[in-house]
């Protein structure tokens, strides 16, 4: 592609943004000729996608304008959105990089830059970063819940994913949505899978270990009860990288346990310890990773009790950060990175190891714009291939898109309320609740809605819909208790995931409060409170412990928007927030 000059500078903004741009660069007079050249550095080239959820053709998805960070986390990456997130990585205003990284202007700069991730594109990238460097340099990792998030995902029980993963030669990966499939699913997709699986907090549960049906799987160690590998060590460039994996701890907690009910999983520092010892001293790594599936917050505690470990690359709460942040620890340091999500970016980190250390590094979070990379052939024809029986229905037209309808953010999301709004009509509920799921993408302002936008919002192997009668306050229990994870002070009493959304009430919420006391003044649409001793008809989806047993949420959706036809929403329940003013996480928001 052709790009003038103004796109040019542009290019150059977000190459000195994500560190391409080094002072060696400048002294040889040498300037890259696009986004994508990556002056070589070191001799250990990691490579690193997360949170893709299933998303194999380029998407629109806007980042949050709310993300807020409270105690220790205020005013700290990742808790930093629009204005604040560019000055803080040193971005200008109104670049492609402001756009990949911010919520700001999203409509008119995705019209001006275009879709972003797609497998064939990323593909591309990655091709071309193991040409230019060697492929025995580089190690791609994949920090999981890549198997789930479209219709595709949905009705091939992940393996649309496992074979797409296999051409993109990844190396290792772990896992958190990927537990959302039975277990025989599950082991079954990780036989066909040619990288390695590994997860060092999952063990069979003492109960099960009796009589447990899967000891013949490969990885399954009976000595220690552990259900998968929990490190590799691959040799890159003569160099021996340990990868450790930790899955989401939280997994039965988030997602239903009836489908793993043989698995525990859980955040143990001494056990993760004890394992990097163990590493270090028998195993004399060059260097030790930690692949991640935690949360960013919970791998900056992490990496501040745990020594050894030198990086930690993160997923599943979606934040693109440019830059890592290097947190201290007893034993030294430890790089955290997080690489955003939808397969918007690809993380490059650049390690100079000599004499069996980490001496220097460089890292650099590369957003892929469709626009501006090629499609891998073998890649676009393994997903045209792959799609043909399902085009059809994924591009059936719903509707009119009136407004920019998206879900990202701690807070209502214009999409979450198309569902919301949909549960109300179809269950004549006063009451709706939709769960704070953080993938999904996002749909511009005239632009059709088709099916496959809807299964992108709503495609989980949960998917059946209920209608309950429940107290004002049930209602208010159900929010403390969502909010008290997103809001909680230690990152350890967080699991990820949003503020649960709601249709037909506004409330009042105070993040700074305790459990039990950040919800307040619960009303309705039309300004009568929520009474605690009334019960009320609430409709929701996606329920944890027991299956409901009504339609699945993508069929009540899309007949919503059919009838519709044109999608414009007229008050999004978002909630009035208290104390705080001027945290960095928040912006554009009415207080």
């Amino acid at each position: 592609m052709t790009i003038n000059r103004r796109q040019f500078m542009q290019l150059m903004s977000i190459a000195s943004v994500t560190g391409m741009l080094p002072n060696s660069i400048f002294a040889t007079k040498k300037r890259p000729s696009d986004m994508y050249e990556i002056p070589k550095f070191g001799n250990v080239s990691l490579l690193h996608i997360t949170d893709t959820h299933a998303q194999l053709m380029p998407v629109y998805f806007r980042e949050p304008n709310v993300n807020i960070g409270i105690a220790g986390a205020k005013g700290k990456a990742p808790h930093l959105v629009g204005n604040a997130l560019l000055r803080h990585f040193g971005i200008n205003t109104g670049s492609i990089a402001a756009h990949a990284f911010s919520y700001l202007d999203y409509h008119q700069a995705a019209q001006q830059y275009g879709k972003v991730g797609g497998f064939a594109h990323l593909a591309s990238l990655v091709n071309r970063i193991r040409t230019e460097r060697g492929e025995e340099n580089c190690l791609l990792l994949d920090g999981g819940d890549t198997w789930q998030g479209s219709g595709t995902a949905y009705w091939t029980r992940g393996k649309d994913m496992v074979e797409a993963c296999n051409l993109l030669k990844v190396d290792v990966m772990t896992g958190h949505w990927e537990f959302t499939y039975k277990e025989k699913e599950i082991l079954d997709n990780i036989q066909q899978f040619k990288g390695d699986f590994i997860a060092q907090n999952i063990h069979v549960k003492e109960d099960a270990l009796f009589d447990y049906q899967y000891t013949d799987f490969a990885d399954f160690n009976e000595e220690d009860g552990r259900a998968f590998k929990p490190y590799v060590i691959k040799v890159v460039n003569s160099r021996r990288i340990a990868v450790v994996g930790q899955a989401f701890p939280y997994t039965p907690i988030a997602n239903p346990k009836r489908f793993i009910p043989d698995w525990t999983f859980g955040i143990n520092d001494q056990d993760m310890q004890e394992l990097i010892n163990h590493i270090r001293k028998e195993e004399k790594p060059d260097a030790v990773i930690l692949l991640s599936h935690n949360g960013m917050d919970v791998d900056l505690k992490m990496a501040s009790r745990v020594e050894g470990i030198d990086v930690i690359f993160g997923g599943h709460t979606h934040d693109g950060m440019p830059a890592p942040t290097i947190v201290k620890n007893a034993g030294g340091k430890t790089l955290v990175t997080n690489a955003g999500s939808n397969s918007k970016f690809l993380g490059v980190m650049d390690l100079d190891i000599q004499n069996g250390k980490v001496q220097d590094f460089r890292y650099r979070l590369l957003p892929i714009f469709s626009h501006l990379l090629p499609a891998d052939p073998v890649m676009q024809g393994y997903i045209d291939k792959l799609r043909k029986p399902y085009q059809a229905k994924l591009t059936e037209e719903l509707g009119i898109a009136d407004e920019l309808l998206y879900r990202r953010g701690n807070f209502n999301g214009t999409f979450d309320q198309v569902i919301c709004n949909a549960l109300r009509e179809y269950s004549d509920a006063e009451v709706a609740l939709s769960p704070g799921f953080r993938w999904g993408t996002s749909v511009l302002p005239g632009q059709s809605i088709t099916m496959e936008h809807v299964l992108d919002q709503t495609c989980i192997t949960y998917p059946e819909s209920y209608l309950r009668e429940m107290t004002g306050y049930n209602i208010k229990e159900i929010l403390e208790d969502v909010c008290d994870n997103l809001f909680n002070p230690d990152p350890y009493y967080q699991q990820g995931g949003d503020m649960v959304r709601t249709g037909g009430i506004d409330y009042v919420c105070d993040p700074l409060q305790k459990r039990g006391k950040r919800i307040s003044e619960m009303t309705f649409d039309n300004g009568t409170k929520v009474d605690m001793k009334k019960t009320y008809r609430v409709a929701g989806w996606a329920t944890v412990n027991a299956p409901a047993a009504g339609q699945p949420v993508w069929e009540i959706v899309s007949d919503y928007i059919r009838r519709k036809g044109t999608i414009k929403l007229n008050k999004i329940n978002t909630p009035k927030l208290k104390n705080i003013q001027g945290n960095p996480g928040i912006e554009n928001y009415l207080l």
